[in-house]
């Protein structure tokens, strides 16, 4: 089964700097998806608004406030916490007993003016058939005021948020098994988008088809070499528009732009 190649989609066997072939499945067929699944921060938005600075931000002044520290020595526990947890609210957790409903609650008052509109985004989520569903390693608050935003909250039938995951973050399993479980997901018809290419591993090993959206920060880009990822978008818009035209028309349906 070879790759489909859609605008604003790198065929993932020909990464930028990479001529080899992967050696992976390349996924289901785009038009046999039936549930798409999309991770929130960083990838229904721009890095480049650069909310997430806001986000980060907080998380520091959280933890120098509840431990009276600088803020260079609060920076420094919340970067081991992410290295070695995974999170910065999973090491709170594990290390201090911190509350995580007071933390979410702290680092996601949040000014959303920065995160552009997204017509493209907006017309394609609504074009494109199937079951849409967030899963975010923050709030399910967070998700839905971001969705609000974006004008893009009533193509989603649900949010699958750290809570639900019992507070353990992506790429653990046990927030992927919830979502299967809660929304009655079939893996090998779903496909997850994600900026962070690590979280994409328990995806296709649950036998999803998995897109990253290509995010150049050491983080996001940790792990984009492996088989597990299918796609990678560099326009999300783009993307689900070519993907929501392989689909036949319903009678009467005008076709996509």
């Amino acid at each position: 089964m070879a790759a489909q190649t859609v605008p604003g989609l790198v065929d993932a066997r020909h990464k930028a700097g990479h001529d080899e072939a992967m050696t992976a499945a390349p996924g289901r067929p785009l038009v046999e998806i039936e549930t798409w699944i999309f991770d929130l921060d960083n990838t229904l938005y721009p890095t480049s608004c650069r909310l997430f600075d806001q986000i980060h931000d907080r998380m520091t002044r959280f933890i120098a406030e509840r431990f009276d520290l600088s803020p260079e020595a609060a920076l420094a526990r919340q970067k081991g916490y992410f290295r070695e947890h995974g999170t910065t609210l999973r090491g709170l957790m594990v290390v201090d007993r911190i509350d995580p409903e007071d933390f979410l609650a702290y680092v996601h008052e949040l000014d959303l003016a920065c995160v552009p509109p997204d017509p493209v985004l907006v017309e394609a989520l609504s074009a494109l058939p199937g079951r849409k569903i967030v899963h975010t390693n923050g709030s399910t608050r967070h998700a839905e005021r971001l969705l609000d935003r974006l004008g893009i909250a009533g193509a989603f039938c649900g949010i699958v948020d750290i809570a639900a995951a019992g507070y353990e973050p992506k790429p653990a399993f046990a927030g992927y098994h919830e979502l299967l479980r809660r929304h009655d997901v079939k893996p090998d018809t779903a496909l997850m988008v994600e900026d962070i290419a690590r979280n994409l591993v328990p995806a296709a090993a649950l036998g999803m088809t998995t897109a990253w959206v290509r995010n150049p920060a050491e983080w996001g880009a940790d792990g984009a070499d492996g088989g597990h990822i299918h796609h990678i978008v560099d326009d999300l818009g783009g993307f689900l528009t070519s993907a929501a035209a392989l689909y036949p028309l319903k009678p009467g349906q005008p076709p996509s732009p």
